[in-house]
């Protein structure tokens, strides 16, 4: 039975700090399924469809990496795939308190499913899609690329430039 992990999130954009998340879950399993979440009441600034491709560009060296767009909860989408871990990156401690309610609540609705967590590497721990979209219009590519997937800079500089 190969081992399946989800790691779910909205990753508008899909930053460093998320492609190290996936990189290391990627390692721990034998296929890691990113989940691009949707929601219809948040704006946002790439169609969850651009999401999935700009991952897909991000994680192209990742042979065991699968992306996949889904809505509602996601410890249903997780039961869904098949799956029983949800892995999640956490940055600080505000992240920890948040991470610690919402694994409490998924063990409720499924208590099958575990949930793992990876720290941040240290280098990425301030980094967050909010950050990104404050300081895309400020900076140059080169500043821009300590953030976020060099792939991921011309479809983020059009986005802006609109």
């Amino acid at each position: 039975m190969a081992r399946c992990a989800v790691y779910t999130g909205s990753f508008d954009p899909i930053t460093l700090g998320h492609l190290n998340v996936i990189e290391r879950g990627a390692g721990l399993v034998d296929e890691l399924v990113v989940g691009v979440g949707i929601n219809i009441d948040k704006q946002s600034l790439f169609s969850a469809e651009e999401r999935v491709e700009l991952i897909r560009e991000a994680t192209r060296h990742l042979s065991n990496v699968r992306i996949e767009t889904f809505s509602g909860l996601a410890v249903r989408f997780v039961r869904d795939i098949g799956a029983r871990v949800i892995v999640r990156g956490v940055r600080s401690l505000t992240d920890i308190e948040a991470e610690f309610t919402m694994t409490l609540a998924n063990r409720k609705l499924d208590p099958y499913i575990e949930t793992v967590f990876l720290m941040a590497d240290e280098e990425f721990s301030h980094v967050s899609s909010s950050l990104i979209k404050q300081i895309a219009p400020l900076a140059s590519d080169e500043e821009l690329a300590r953030f976020v997937p060099r792939s991921i800079l011309p479809k983020l500089r059009e986005r802006l430039a609109h």
